[in-house]
């Protein structure tokens, strides 16, 4: 009888050993590590303190971004016609400037705007000269900037905006005016004050190598109405939203 149970008990702590072997065959951490078991922890996986962002990769952990939320209206939110613009216009410009030569010999009052890294002045712009006021150079570089700052914030892939207009002399307002009959006599852009910048065309940053995503310009766009609106609220600036020449029309106050 005795001889029959030892047997069993035997037979029972080979069987036990057998399943714990293969348990630790097909689970090797189940056991820990040895010294850190020896000091009364259990093993954990090493990871690095820090790691590199690769924007290709699906393990990396997400990012949290602003929300894009645009205008309720492009109407209400820029509603500044020219009767509004010009008075600041007048009041923040310089005279009206005669031609391009006598644009020239006013470079003491006016800021050249023709380069930034914030923004680009249009490709195709003949009918304005890049010049304008301290004060409104000032204006379109706060705007380029912080639509910079505003993409970035929102995991967009970064882009210029494009500057359409922006001083016109009297003989450029004249010519104008005989291609496109919605230009007025006393445009604001004749005081150095004014600039357009384009709703629909943006000028795409992107460094070599960089991973980039798709993004339309409606989205852009929306990001830019945001910027507008906040330089607008804080009584930096008067905007009309123009439907006609797809552009926002800006004069510094």
């Amino acid at each position: 009888m005795r001889r029959l149970k030892k047997t069993i008990y035997l037979r029972l702590f080979g069987m036990t050993v057998l399943v714990l072997a293969v348990v630790r065959v097909c689970n090797p951490d189940v056991m820990g590590n040895k010294d850190e078991m020896s000091n009364g922890r259990l093993a954990m996986p090493l990871c690095n303190e820090t790691s590199t962002h690769n924007p290709l990769s699906t393990t990396h952990q997400k990012k949290s971004y602003h929300p894009i939320r645009g205008v309720h209206s492009y109407k209400e939110c820029f509603p500044d016609a020219q009767d509004v613009q010009i008075v600041a216009a007048r009041k923040w410009g310089v005279s009206p400037v005669r031609n391009r030569v006598q644009a020239e010999k006013r470079k003491s009052e006016l800021v050249y705007v023709g380069s930034s890294p914030y923004y680009v002045i249009d490709r195709g712009m003949r009918s304005s000269i890049p010049y304008l006021v301290p004060r409104a150079a000032d204006l379109l570089q706060t705007i380029g900037r912080n639509y910079l700052d505003s993409l970035a914030a929102k995991g967009i892939p970064l882009h210029r905006i494009i500057v359409t207009s922006v001083l016109r002399t009297e003989e450029d307002v004249a010519r104008l005016r005989r291609h496109n009959p919605n230009a007025t006599e006393k445009s604001c852009h004749q005081f150095g004050t004014t600039f357009d910048i384009a709703q629909n065309r943006y000028h795409t940053v992107s460094p070599p190598g960089e991973y980039r995503r798709a993004v339309t310009n409606d989205t852009l766009k929306y990001v830019l109405c945001e910027v507008l609106r906040d330089l607008r609220k804080q009584e930096r600036c008067y905007i009309k939203y123009e439907v006609k020449q797809a552009c926002f029309h800006i004069t510094t106050r």
